[in-house]
C-alpha cells in the first residue's frame, strides 16, 4: 500500500483559482465549497458562472427548473449563449496576439495560430459551411487526427448552430458509417490521413467506403494533411476542399446566440452490446462544465498550456478544446503516437511548448515507466504546475514514479472520472488539498455524486454503485433519437439517481476511488473483487509491462480471476506467471490469486491507452468482444483468443 501524499504548496493554496471562487463567497476550505456547491448546486453553477465571466447574450431568468423531472433538467432558462462567444470572441480585445493553439506532427513539424487567426478561420469556415448548405441543426461530422483544423472545424460547426459529431481518427469504415447514419449527418471535414508511429492512416479511403451506406451526407470537405492521394469520384456528395474555405475572399460569418440548451455536440460512446449512443451536449451546459474543470481541477490561467494526451473523437478532445479557450489558454495539440521517436518524446514535447498542466492516461505513464530518471532529468519539466489524468484506475507504482519519482513530489496529480455522457467528472481532486496516491478526491463541486448498496443506500468503506442524485449542465440531454435507451441505461436501476455503471469506494479517511466498470467487477464467492485491484499488484513485478484481470466463469466460485501480463522489452520471463500468482494471493488474499496466468504480445486498447478488459474476457473465454471500433489494436484480441485458446498457460 503506497503512502505517497501529495500536499498543496503555498503558491497553490495562494493562487489556485478553485479557492478565489471560495474567498468570493466567505468560503475558504474545498470541504466547505464541495458541501455548498452540492447542498444548492443551483448557487454553485451561477458563482462559478460569474467567477469566470463566461458570457451569455442574454442572461438566464433562472439557473435550474427541474419541473420536467430531475431526468429531463432545464438550465439556464432564457438564456442564449454561442460557445464561439464564450471561447474565443470574449478574448480579442486583449489577448488577440495569444497563443490559442500550438499543434506538434509526429515528425516534429509545428504550427501555432493566435487568437486573432483562430476568429478569423473559424468565421470563414463557418460561412463557407453555409454556402454548402449547412444550417441550424444539421448535423455535421469531425473525422480529423488532432491538427488545428480540428479545433476550427468544431467551432465553425457550432457556431452557426449545427451539431457537432466527432469521430475518432483511428476509425474503420463500418464504426464511421454507424454515427453517421444515427446522427443523419449532412456533412463531414476529413483529413486525407495522419501519421502514428511513422505510418500513414489512410483516413479519407476510410470514410469513403462509410459513406456508401450514410446517404444522408451531402457535402465532403477535405484537408490535405499529410500528402496522400484523395479519391472521392464516384461519390454522390459534393467534395470541396478546406482551402476553398478559408479563402481569403471569403467573408467571415457573424456569429448570434442560441437558446441556451441548444444542441451543441453528440458525444458517441461504444457499448458491449447494441449501436453506439449519442449522448447529446449543449451549448452552454457543455461549455460550462469543461471551463470549470480547466480552471478548477486543473488550475489553468490565460496565458498558461494546456496539453491532453487524447484524440478529438474522444469527449477528453472536445473537453481540452472549449475547456481550454474558455479560460483563455494555449492549447497544445499533439499529433502523434507520445513514445515516437523514444520514451522521451513526452517530456521533450513540455519542455519545448512550456506546458503547464499535462494530461496522460496510467496506461500511458506504465509504458514509459522503464525509462531511466537521468533520462528524464535532462529535460526541464518546471513548467509543469498540474498533472492530469483519467480513463481508468491506477496502480501505486506508476502512479507513485510519476507524481514523486519524476516530478518530485511537487507536483499534483488531479485524478478524475466522469465520462461522455458527464461531459467531465464526477469525481476530482483539487490542487489545494492533500491527495493520496490514486486518489480521485472526492465530489466535483456541483456533482452531487455518492456510493451506493444494492438498495440505494449510502455506502462507506465498501465497494458500491457510483450514483449522482442531482443533474448539472453538461448531463447529456438524452441518448440522440432515444428517450427509453436513455432512460434504461442512467435511470432504471436506483429510480431518481442516475447510474453510472461504476464501481466506487470511499474509504474511512474520506477519500474516493473508482475500482472500475460494474460490469467489469469480478465476483468471486460472493466477494465484489475490480480488477485495478489485481493488476495493480501485478504491475509490481519488474518483468512486468502491464496487466489485466478478469472474471471468468468457475463451476464453484462463480468467477475465477485470470491475469494476462505484458512483458518489458528484454525482461526474462522464467517463471514470472507462478511469481504473479503468489503475488497477488500475498497482496490481495488467497482466495483472488488467479487460476490462471497468460504471458501475452499486448492488450486490446482504445487509442487514449484505456484497457478494454471486456474484450480481454471475450477472448479467454471464446465469446463475442461486441464493439470493437474504438481500439488501436484489435488484432490483441484475436492474439489473446489464440494464446488461450491455443497453447498452455504460462
Amino acid at each position: 500500500m503506497s503512502t505517497y501524499v501529495w500536499n498543496p504548496t503555498a503558491d497553490h493554496l495562494a493562487n489556485a483559482n478553485v479557492l478565489r471562487l471560495g474567498r468570493r463567497h466567505g468560503i475558504d476550505s474545498i470541504g466547505e465549497l464541495r458541501r455548498r456547491s452540492t447542498e444548492d448546486v443551483a448557487w454553485y453553477w451561477d458563482a462559478a458562472i460569474t467567477d469566470l465571466g463566461i458570457p451569455f447574450a442574454t442572461p438566464y431568468e433562472q439557473v435550474l427548473d427541474t419541473s420536467a423531472g430531475v431526468e429531463f433538467p432545464e438550465w439556464f432558462v432564457g438564456g442564449t449563449f454561442n460557445a464561439v462567444d464564450a471561447c474565443i470572441t470574449r478574448w480579442l480585445d486583449d489577448g488577440a496576439d495569444r497563443q490559442a493553439i500550438i499543434h506538434e506532427a509526429e515528425d516534429g513539424t509545428v504550427r501555432t495560430l493566435t487568437y486573432r487567426e483562430l476568429a478569423d478561420q473559424v468565421g470563414r469556415v463557418a460561412a463557407g459551411l453555409v454556402d454548402l448548405g449547412i444550417a441550424e441543426g444539421d448535423a455535421v461530422g469531425i473525422y480529423l487526427p488532432m491538427i488545428p483544423e480540428a479545433v476550427v472545424a468544431c467551432y465553425a460547426a457550432a457556431g452557426i448552430g449545427a451539431v457537432l459529431v466527432p469521430l475518432f481518427s483511428g476509425f474503420a469504415a463500418p464504426a464511421i458509417a454507424s454515427r453517421l447514419a444515427d446522427a443523419d449527418v449532412k456533412a463531414v471535414v476529413v483529413a486525407d490521413g495522419t501519421v502514428r508511429r511513422g505510418r500513414t492512416v489512410d483516413m479519407i479511403g476510410e470514410l469513403a467506403k462509410a459513406l456508401d451506406r450514410t446517404p444522408s451526407v451531402t457535402s465532403v470537405i477535405t484537408i490535405d494533411n499529410v500528402g496522400s492521394p484523395t479519391d472521392l469520384d464516384g461519390l454522390d456528395a459534393t467534395v470541396t476542399r478546406w482551402d476553398t474555405l478559408i479563402s481569403d475572399d471569403r467573408v467571415p460569418y457573424t456569429f448570434r446566440p442560441f437558446p441556451a440548451m441548444q444542441t451543441l455536440m453528440l458525444g458517441y460512446t461504444s457499448g458491449t452490446t447494441g449501436k453506439p449512443k449519442g449522448a447529446v451536449h449543449t451549448h452552454a451546459g457543455f461549455t460550462v462544465k469543461v471551463a470549470t474543470e480547466v480552471a478548477y481541477s486543473f488550475d489553468v490561467k490565460p496565458g498558461e498550456t494546456f496539453c491532453w494526451i487524447t484524440d478529438m473523437g474522444w469527449v477528453m478532445g472536445p473537453l481540452a478544446a472549449f475547456g481550454t479557450h474558455a479560460n483563455g489558454a494555449t492549447l497544445v495539440l499533439y499529433e502523434g503516437s507520445p513514445d515516437v521517436p523514444d520514451a522521451c518524446r513526452l517530456w521533450d514535447l513540455v519542455q519545448r511548448h512550456r506546458i503547464t498542466m499535462l494530461g496522460v492516461s496510467p496506461t500511458l505513464i506504465r509504458a514509459l515507466k522503464a525509462t531511466p530518471l537521468d533520462e528524464i532529468a535532462a529535460y526541464d519539466l518546471d513548467s509543469v504546475h498540474v498533472l492530469g489524468s483519467t480513463g481508468e484506475p491506477w496502480d501505486p507504482d506508476s502512479y507513485d514514479w510519476l507524481a514523486r519519482d519524476v516530478f518530485g513530489g511537487a507536483v499534483p496529480v488531479i485524478n478524475f472520472s466522469g465520462g461522455t455522457e458527464v461531459g467531465g467528472s464526477f469525481l476530482a481532486p483539487y490542487p489545494v488539498e492533500p491527495i493520496p496516491s490514486c486518489s480521485l478526491g472526492g465530489p466535483s463541486l456541483g456533482m452531487d455524486v455518492d456510493v451506493v448498496d444494492d438498495e440505494g443506500k449510502s455506502l462507506r468503506g465498501s465497494i458500491g454503485e457510483l450514483v449522482c442524485r442531482q443533474p448539472w449542465p453538461a448531463m447529456t440531454r438524452g441518448v440522440w433519437g432515444d428517450r427509453e435507451r436513455y432512460l434504461e441505461s442512467y435511470w432504471s436501476t436506483f429510480p431518481g439517481m442516475w447510474c453510472h455503471g461504476d464501481f466506487a469506494l470511499v474509504d474511512d479517511d474520506g477519500q474516493w476511488y473508482i475500482l472500475g466498470r460494474s460490469d467489469d467487477v469480478m465476483n468471486v464467492a460472493g466477494k465484489r473483487l475490480a480488477p485495478a485491484e489485481v493488476e495493480s499488484v501485478l504491475t509490481t513485478h519488474p518483468a512486468v509491462a502491464e496487466a489485466a484481470a478478469v472474471g471468468v466463469p468457475d463451476p464453484k466460485k462463480g468467477e475465477t480471476v485470470w491475469a494476462f501480463w505484458v512483458p518489458r522489452p528484454g525482461a526474462d520471463t522464467t517463471g514470472v506467471s507462478e511469481q504473479l500468482r503468489r503475488l497477488v494471493a500475498d497482496g490481495v488474499g488467497k482466495p483472488f490469486a488467479p487460476a490462471k496466468v497468460w504471458t501475452v504480445d499486448a492488450l486490446p486498447k482504445t487509442r487514449s491507452a484505456k484497457i478494454l478488459r471486456r474484450a480481454v474476457r471475450a477472448a479467454a473465454i471464446g465469446s463475442d468482444p461486441g464493439d470493437l471500433s474504438s481500439a488501436e489494436n484489435p488484432e490483441a484480441v484475436d492474439a489473446i483468443r489464440d494464446v488461450v485458446h491455443g497453447a498452455n498457460a504460462s
